[in-house]
């Protein structure tokens, strides 16, 4: 394999969009490191708090005069910046304009895979959690690992998991703008390719060909690991081993002897040349986290985990924040309902929460709250999305949440809504969904999607409790 390339660290850093979960861990990485650190946000949160009292400097103002004076030197300072920083933003504009080197967050993410083993985990669904459980795995394992993901991991309440010593890079690879095209993994995950953000790629076959060309960025030497049925084509250069897996029967890895009972799964991972690792129980037991667990079980085994160091790994793995995250469980009263948050944004996403809920609680009644997310997805997507929700009892739909994007003409809510097939379905406000669900009674209660309907669910689990 080709030595890795030695990357100075810069000595000063300014992120525009700082508080974004993904930049977060780059600015934490690079504090950790002894860099300077400075940035932008739009508001303050608590993840920006936190990067603050870990020795960040940031600005919540888009004016380029709160600009650090230390940060004013275009030759000592490196700017990364997100795509969902809009382009007029006077703070980018003046770094542009004023000879500093400027360059996105998935580059920088790239400079770290040219000097350490990179495991990038794409797809269009799947990669938060199949990433989560590698870096649970690898962390706990003798051959550690550096992760950036693209959540909380519960395990550490941090999305940056850090060992100096290692060589291995944890990493996920977003396909929004192309960004994972800046990578250069030793090993690739290719999860799922499900078209979505066409608002970029224009139609499925563009997005098709960003993973093709995905997996030809993969080291000589290294491994693509790709999810069974895909539609693209990999092309991987020579020297890259290719494997495929899936949570089902096929696949170079897959699972075995799956069983479900009081509360858990297992399942026995069967791999390559007659590997067999009997008794894996992923931590947060629900079915769509076998294709998860394979995928992540034979990534670890690529980078030297211990067929014990996969099993604990996996068993103590608690999951990543809205990753079909748990809020109530039921017990906390008598006859108390079930409360679950789920990131699903794709209709494939969404279709396998709903039933990975009824397997787990086949008696009770489903209700779920999705929040759509973005007006193009709403409108590229409205019959899946539609056909997926169906599997709910009952349906609640707030206003679409547009995220960078301006209103499309003739789409709302109710271009999915109407199309649903639930017992009951209902358009309700944001602002009075929380009356809504005071006057309500649950079995289950799943709030959806990749918008800021988590932001409710303190709030939410207090009223289901009967505090509030």
């Amino acid at each position: 394999m080709k030595e890795r390339e030695s990357t100075p660290l810069p000595s000063r850093l300014y992120f525009v969009g700082a508080g974004g979960i993904g930049m977060a861990n780059l600015v934490r990485y690079y504090l950790r490191h002894g860099s300077a650190v400075a940035g932008y946000d739009r508001t303050s949160s608590d993840l920006t708090r936190a990067l603050e009292k870990e020795g960040a400097t940031l600005t919540y103002q888009a004016d380029p005069a709160n600009i650090p004076e230390a940060f004013r030197n275009p030759t000592e300072t490196l700017v990364v910046y997100t795509p969902a920083i809009p382009e007029s933003n006077p703070i980018l504009k003046y770094f542009r304009e004023n000879g500093y080197e400027v360059i996105k967050r998935a580059a920088l993410l790239g400079r770290i895979t040219r000097h350490t083993k990179g495991i990038c985990v794409a797809g269009s669904h799947g990669k938060t959690t199949t990433s989560s459980m590698i870096a649970n795995i690898l962390r706990r394992s003798k051959a550690g690992c550096t992760a950036f993901l693209g959540g909380i991991l519960r395990n550490t309440g941090s999305n940056l998991v850090l060992n100096e010593s290692s060589e291995y890079s944890v990493i996920e690879a977003d396909e929004y703008d192309r960004s994972f095209h800046h990578l250069r993994p030793w090993l690739a995950v290719v999860t799922s390719t499900d078209p979505d953000h066409l608002d970029i790629y224009g139609d499925e076959t563009h997005y098709l060909e960003a993973f093709t060309r995905f997996t030809e960025l993969i080291s000589s030497g290294g491994y693509l690991l790709t999810h069974t049925g895909l539609k693209y084509r990999p092309n991987p250069a020579e020297g890259v081993t290719t494997v495929t897996y899936s949570g089902g029967a096929e696949g170079d890895w897959h699972a075995e002897d799956i069983t479900y009972g009081e509360g858990t799964l297992t399942f026995t991972l069967a791999g390559p040349d007659g590997i067999r690792i009997e008794g894996l129980s992923p931590g947060v037991p629900v079915e769509i986290n076998i294709d998860n667990a394979v995928a992540a079980a034979a990534a670890a085994h690529y980078a030297g985990a211990t067929e014990e160091e996969i099993r604990e790994g996996l068993k103590s793995f608690q999951g990543a924040k809205r990753r079909f995250e748990v809020w109530l469980d039921g017990t906390e009263r008598p006859g108390g309902p079930v409360l679950i948050d789920d990131y699903a944004h794709s209709p494939k996403e969404v279709e396998a929460s709903i039933r990975s809920v009824r397997k787990l609680y086949p008696t009770r009644e489903l209700t779920v709250i999705f929040q759509p997310h973005l007006y193009s997805r709403t409108r590229d997507f409205a019959e899946e999305f539609a056909e997926a929700l169906s599997g709910a009892d009952r349906v609640i739909m707030p206003e679409i949440y547009p995220a960078r994007e301006e209103p499309i003409a003739g789409i709302s809510t109710e271009t999915i809504l109407s199309r649903v097939k639930s017992p009951e379905k209902s358009y309700i406000e944001r602002k009075d969904l929380l009356i809504a669900i005071k006057n309500s009674n649950f079995g289950i209660l799943m709030t959806l999607g990749a918008a800021d309907i988590d932001r409710l669910l303190p709030e939410i689990s207090r009223i289901l409790k009967g505090e509030s």
